[in-house]
């Protein structure tokens, strides 16, 4: 019995198979430079918190702007997603990240931008994670997926203390609400 050849126009082409090492291998490099990349976008900035919009945008004037400029940076607070000021207790998150930021000197790390142009990222006031801080005290819902991360247990631990928005009786999360009210 003949087994048939495949011809290539440069003569007989043999099936290569890498070994199970070399792929291995490209797979921890590839691994290795998207953690160096991710950690090279990252940034972090001292500056002053001079707007509070809502409860989880603010607008950040970096120290490295100068006293006289007008610049500054609008930021969306990562990992949180807090009620609309049109949502129930959406007033009372943005007045919690007045209380806990408004002109105060901050830590910006900056993780990334959105496709609004705004800058992503978490804010730290006197070694206080503000991000953390609001899902703990009951005023953000955290945006992980993952139900054993630190976050959602600290969302959990709020909402089992019915502090912050979960004293209502069933709030609504503000990615559900916003669906629900855009044709408003």
């Amino acid at each position: 019995m003949r087994c048939p050849i495949a011809l290539h126009p440069q003569g007989v082409r043999r099936q290569t198979f890498m070994p199970f090492r070399v792929l291995a291998l490209r797979a921890v490099l590839a691994l290795c430079l998207l953690l160096a990349a991710v950690a090279a976008c990252a940034e972090t900035l001292a500056g002053v918190v001079i707007v509070v919009i809502d409860g989880d945008t603010v607008l950040f004037k970096p120290d490295h702007y100068g006293a006289a400029s007008r610049a500054f940076l609008k930021v969306r607070l990562v990992d949180i997603d807090a009620p609309e000021q049109d949502q129930p207790h959406g007033v009372a998150a943005t007045q919690t990240l007045k209380d806990m930021a408004l002109k105060k000197h901050a830590d910006l790390e900056i993780v990334a931008t959105d496709v609004y142009g705004r800058k992503l990222g978490r804010l730290t006031i006197d070694a206080l994670p503000v991000n953390v801080e609001l899902v703990r005290r009951g005023h953000a819902w955290s945006s992980s997926r993952n139900p054993d991360d630190a976050m959602r247990m600290l969302q959990r631990e709020a909402s089992r203390a019915r502090i912050g928005l979960w004293q209502g009786a069933d709030p609504v999360p503000p990615w559900i609400w916003r669906r629900q009210h855009t044709a408003d």
